[in-house]
């Protein structure tokens, strides 16, 4: 007769709460207050430096994550929060008298991009509340995406084609007309998929509440 074992079965290991993916986040977000530091003297250059830095860990602690199965609850909550808070945080600081004039970015601009977030946020908390899933799409990716090279080519035509000239010597005037062509686009591109973004997610929010309550 075979012996039956009555020792309880082992339950996967958690990943630490504080693992390599989630110290990358929190170090996003303290690169996030040496950004704004930076943009509220004007030293748009070495902030265009910081804020590259800070978009690429956004990749980085996201892959890590999947890569090392160390997803967690704290950093499913942490992440987005953090990419708002650099995104939301930098066109804010953008906005003060000095450079807005130069900057091609207006109030209302900013504004669609926090209304956009905010209703996200507002949705995807009532849906995850009633246990129906509610996670990003790749609207949603793209949207963020392009906020981030729209804050990059703001900071590049600011803080180097406009400051910097000497660096591309006989380029500078075809450097500062370019810079200014894609920092435009980017923008307008920016905040046309983001209200894109918002209205999509309302879509998909309304036809999930309408499939759970005919249920």
């Amino acid at each position: 007769m075979m012996a039956v074992s009555t020792l309880p079965e082992s339950s996967p290991a958690k990943p630490p709460v504080l693992n390599l993916p989630n110290m990358l986040t929190l170090g996003r977000l303290v690169l996030a207050v040496v950004l704004f530091i930076l943009l509220a003297f004007d030293w748009l250059a070495t902030g265009l430096l910081i804020f590259v830095i800070a978009a690429s860990t956004d990749w980085l602690d996201g892959y890590l994550a999947r890569k090392r199965g160390e997803t967690t609850t704290l950093g499913r909550i942490l992440d987005p929060f953090v990419d708002k808070v650099v995104v939301i945080g930098a066109f804010i600081f953008i906005l003060h008298e000095d450079l807005q004039d130069e900057s091609g970015l207006e109030p209302w601009m900013v504004t669609v991009v926090v209304a956009r977030e905010l209703l996200v946020t507002g949705l995807r908390s009532y849906l995850e509340g009633e246990s129906v899933a509610f996670g990003a799409d790749w609207m949603g990716k793209l949207k963020m995406t392009l906020q981030c090279i729209a804050i990059g080519c703001i900071l590049f035509y600011l803080g180097i084609a406009k400051g910097e000239t000497y660096i591309f010597n006989q380029w500078a005037d075809k450097v500062l007309s370019l810079s200014e062509w894609a920092k435009t686009i980017s923008i307008w591109g920016a905040v046309i998929v983001t209200a894109v973004s918002g209205i999509s997610y309302a879509w998909r929010a309304a036809q999930l509440i309408r499939h759970k309550n005919l249920e």
